[in-house]
């Protein structure tokens, strides 16, 4: 799925009522549709509706979803901000059409005074302000916020909270933006939505479809987009009936060390499991025993080290190499990644205390071959890449490290987002809270690397390796829930998840 700006999503609706052809009232009349749709389903009538419409679209939508509800027998009150201009086009003729339907009461704020004490039993719908604004809300309109905010209701936003921005919100006081229970975006969610610190104020957010055009969605241009389901099953290789383990690669994963060989474990288990023909793990002399009981399936390579990497074994017959889960940051292990990374191996994936190496020796990046894969959690990227503010110039800064690099940071979070070299970027749409727990990283290197060495381009990949990963941790959370979920879960789910896909 592509994801736009607002600016451009504005261009689509546009679009959309040339080429249909649709009047913006019946396009506005399908959006609202979508809204009392899901709020139909999913909340009774036996709660009071407080509806807060502003002057613009965005108000024109609650307007139609007010008198949508009380058709339906909701008990609807709708409070009208009059923030100094009338009400025009859509938004008025909604305003029309409810005051004829009269069974909504209908209440203007002009004031302070005029805000209402809101029930915390009561459902608030906020349509103050669409996704067009571009500066902080003040004066009456924050102070209705405020009123929202401490109320304690449940608060559906409609397609984006008020007061927050569609993309960048550094310039923005977040302090006098609503808080929203659940935000019902139509057709895309917003970029901000993806943001970690965007949390609290987007709630539990889904997309509605309203039907804009596939031609103006599939011309407008984008560098954003959201993984689904369906690109990922297509992306997916069959495999041929006469096929043979050497057709689906040789991995070599470089990992462990005394105390860490854990990692290693998990990271060898994962690889497997997303399909790889042959894996050679090199390990410590010391956690031979360990992998051999534990991954019978892994071939080893045994370094002269006890208990770190300080060598690898040749690397021809490999087709992709994975570095760093539970690696150690000894000097001489650092040495041996330094010559790993002149030897220039075709496909890689560098992880854990190999991105911490690099983050010691930054003049190393310039090693890294072209489609390397990072997959550094915040603070390792930021200490790869310096400090941002916010998440938004993290991503600007993610995006600009891997055009200038060449490679792709898979960034590890809720909607883990990837960068690659032509400055895309890719949110994941799969995952939950409970993978945030130890080796659920080292699981997603194995993954990566699986599927590197059977061929799949770097990108591809990627993109698959981290949907699936989040995909078995949704089916394991599903089974031992999230605050029970450990790294091996999502292994075991590994399977159950490509079957999903196919």
């Amino acid at each position: 799925m592509k994801l736009f700006t607002c600016q451009q999503i504005a261009e689509i609706d546009r679009l959309t009522m040339k080429h249909e052809p649709i009047l913006s009232i019946d396009l506005m009349e399908r959006a609202a549709q979508r809204v009392a749709e899901w709020i139909l389903q999913k909340i009774v009538n036996d709660q009071p509706f407080y509806i807060f419409a502003g002057p613009g679209n965005n108000g024109g939508d609650a307007l139609a979803v007010a008198r949508m509800l009380a058709g339906c027998n909701y008990t609807c009150t709708v409070f009208l901000a009059d923030f100094g201009r009338e009400l025009k086009d859509d938004a008025a003729i909604n305003l029309t059409r409810l005051k004829e339907q009269n069974k909504v009461l209908l209440k203007y704020i002009d004031s302070e005074d005029s805000i209402p004490e809101i029930p915390n039993e009561a459902v608030v719908i906020d349509g103050l302000f669409g996704s067009g604004i571009n500066k902080s809300l003040e004066g009456l309109a924050r102070e209705i916020v405020r009123k929202i905010n401490q109320s304690g209701a449940t608060v559906i936003s409609i397609d984006i909270p008020s007061g927050l921005f569609g993309e960048d919100n550094t310039q923005n006081d977040l302090s006098g933006v609503v808080r929203a229970s659940y935000t019902l975006s139509f057709q895309f969610p917003k970029i901000s939505f993806l943001f970690p610190e965007n949390a609290d104020i987007v709630g539990d957010w889904e997309v509605l479809p309203i039907g804009l055009h596939p031609e103006a969605i599939l011309q407008a241009e984008s560098k954003y987009f959201n993984l689904t389901k369906t690109y990922i099953s297509g992306t997916i290789k069959k495999r041929a009936k006469f096929s043979h383990k050497g057709i689906y690669g040789h991995a070599l994963l470089i990992a462990g060390s005394y105390g860490k060989m854990g990692a290693a474990v998990l990271a060898s288990r994962a690889c497997l499991r997303a399909g790889v023909g042959l894996l050679t793990s090199h390990i410590p002399r010391l956690g031979y025993e360990i992998i051999q009981n534990s991954v019978p399936e892994a071939m080893t390579s045994i370094d002269h080290s006890d208990t770190v990497f300080t060598e690898f074994p040749e690397l021809g017959p490999f087709s992709a190499i994975g570095v760093g889960p539970g690696l150690e940051k000894k000097p001489e292990t650092q040495m041996a990644f330094k010559k790993l990374l002149q030897a220039k191996p075709k496909k890689m994936v560098i992880d854990a205390d190999a991105l911490n190496i690099l983050s010691e020796n930054k003049d190393w990046l310039e090693l890294l071959p072209e489609n390397t894969v990072l997959t550094p959690h915040p603070k390792e990227f930021e200490r790869l890449a310096g400090e941002t503010s916010n998440s938004f110039e993290r991503l600007q800064k993610q995006l600009q490290f891997s055009v200038n690099y060449k490679v792709i940071i898979v960034l590890k979070g809720a909607h883990t987002c990837i960068t690659v070299p032509d400055g895309s970027a890719f949110f994941n749409s799969t995952g939950n809270p409970g993978m945030a727990t130890a080796g659920s990283g080292d699981v997603l290197t194995g993954i990566i690397l699986g599927l590197l060495a059977q061929n799949y381009t770097a990108e591809e990949a990627t993109l698959i390796g981290v949907y699936i990963h989040g995909l078995a941790g949704d089916l394991a959370a599903a089974q031992f829930g999230q605050q029970a979920l450990i790294a091996g879960d999502i292994i075991t789910k590994l399977g159950q998840a490509f079957l999903q896909l196919e």
